[in-house]
């Protein structure tokens, strides 16, 4: 694989406008058009910010670092999440470096913990993650709760 880089997304640029198509084009339907919302109007404030995953010029993944998830936890951030890498792109720890970039950016906004929402058991533990709890989305749903210190 060519080089990787990892870029925080700033609003109304050509980088945002390139992740945006990113985010229209991926495959992971059940939250597609929740992000590309975001994206468009632009819902982050303050330190939040998606990041962007790059390689040859093409954005192959994309990650946030937010305020609020889809948990009704507002004493709890911030989150990583939105992670998501295409298809093509998978295997070469892709993830893991925009969740490392994600970490270092909340670290240096004052921060020392982050926490990622999955369904996943023995996924985010590799990057340094432990569970803490179980958590109820607004959909009524339950997901597992991580976090690290950083």
């Amino acid at each position: 694989m060519d080089t990787l880089k990892i870029k925080k997304v700033n609003k109304g640029t050509n980088l945002s406008d390139k992740l945006i198509c990113f985010v229209e084009n991926f495959s992971w339907e059940d939250v597609k058009y929740h992000m590309l919302g975001e994206l468009q109007t632009w819902t982050f404030t303050d330190w939040e910010t998606p990041f962007a995953a790059i390689v040859n010029d093409q954005i192959v993944g994309i990650a946030y670092i937010r305020k609020e998830d889809y948990y009704p936890l507002p004493e709890i951030y911030p989150w990583v999440s939105g992670i998501f890498v295409a298809e093509d792109y998978r295997g070469h720890r892709i993830s893991e470096k925009l969740i490392f970039f994600a970490n270092e950016y909340a670290k240096k906004n004052g921060f020392d913990k982050t926490y990622i929402p999955s369904i996943h058991v023995g996924l985010y533990e590799k990057y340094g993650y432990r569970y803490l709890r179980d958590i109820v989305n607004y959909g009524n749903g339950t997901d597992r709760l991580y976090v690290k210190e950083i």
